[in-house]
């Protein structure tokens, strides 16, 4: 993977960084960094802010823009959207709650087989970031005090999530119905609202 493509990446999961924290994770000179940083900047990938720090000159943040959603799969967002359009002039808006519940139950089935030797919250988690890693949405665990976060850095389908939130509300049902002996589990980040990433608060039982 091409240096400028793994800094899109490090800023797609951890938001935020410096180029002191990049030169870090890619064990690179700050100097080296900063050149792909521009190049990135030029072709509109990235935006800095210069922040105030304690003591001496601001320190510079770069993050992502809108352009660089590109470089991630993005589930063939228009050829999705014009399916999802031709379903509801078709059979309606009932039909297309059928297609959602569907997808939703197939999911299930899927995750649950995957997670059913395992009884933990930490564990189950684990194998759910694992599966939704490998269809795009970039997961991660984190764990604070008891509670654990599942963090979604990517949406593949965020193009149909907008047109049609009904697919968020399904993925939040099935994340609940998976966690439910267990744990409860809300949505307290939502990339369809603006936030950087979908965040879900699992709080075990």
């Amino acid at each position: 993977m091409k240096t400028s493509e793994k800094i899109i990446q490090l800023l797609k999961a951890n938001g935020e960084m410096t180029a002191k924290s990049l030169s870090v994770e890619l064990k690179m000179t700050t100097m080296g960094v900063r050149q792909h940083l521009q190049l990135l900047e030029d072709s509109q990938d990235l935006v800095y802010q210069d922040k105030k720090a304690v003591r001496g000159r601001p320190t510079r943040y770069w993050s992502l823009t809108e352009k660089s959603n590109n470089h991630f799969e993005n589930g063939h967002q228009e050829l999705t959207l014009q399916l999802i359009d031709s379903v509801k002039t078709i059979f309606g808006d009932n039909g297309l709650e059928e297609l959602i519940q569907h997808r939703e139950k197939e999911s299930f089935e899927l995750y649950q087989n995957a997670m059913k030797d395992n009884r933990g919250v930490k564990s189950k988690l684990e194998i759910l970031a694992t599966l939704r890693t490998n269809e795009g949405y970039m997961a991660t665990i984190e764990e604070s005090d008891g509670i654990f976060w599942l963090m979604e850095n990517h949406c593949p389908i965020c193009a149909a999530a907008a047109h049609c939130q009904n697919f968020c509300r399904s993925e939040l049902d099935l994340f609940q119905k998976l966690l439910q002996d267990v744990a409860s589990v809300s949505r307290e980040e939502h990339i369809i609202d603006g936030a950087r990433r979908c965040a879900y608060k699992v709080t075990p039982f």
